[in-house]
């Protein structure tokens, strides 16, 4: 990879970022649901799948899977 494939992948995935500063747990709630709401449901399934692929690579890893 290029050294400005890099730079450019990287400035995309710079401004795809999304974040909050939360002044409280329940603000940081409100915050996350309503991103999550505006995500489509193939963005919340990916990102699900994701989770318990993390889940499941962390259980193999203590051995409790």
């Amino acid at each position: 990879m290029t050294q400005s494939n890099i730079a450019r992948r990287s400035v995309e995935r710079r401004s795809r970022i999304e974040s909050h500063k939360a002044h409280g747990h329940e603000e940081a709630e409100r915050w996350d649901l309503a991103y999550w709401q505006k995500q489509g449901p193939e963005a919340r399934l990916s990102a699900l799948v994701a989770i318990r692929e993390d889940v499941r690579k962390v259980e193999e890893s203590r051995g409790t899977s």
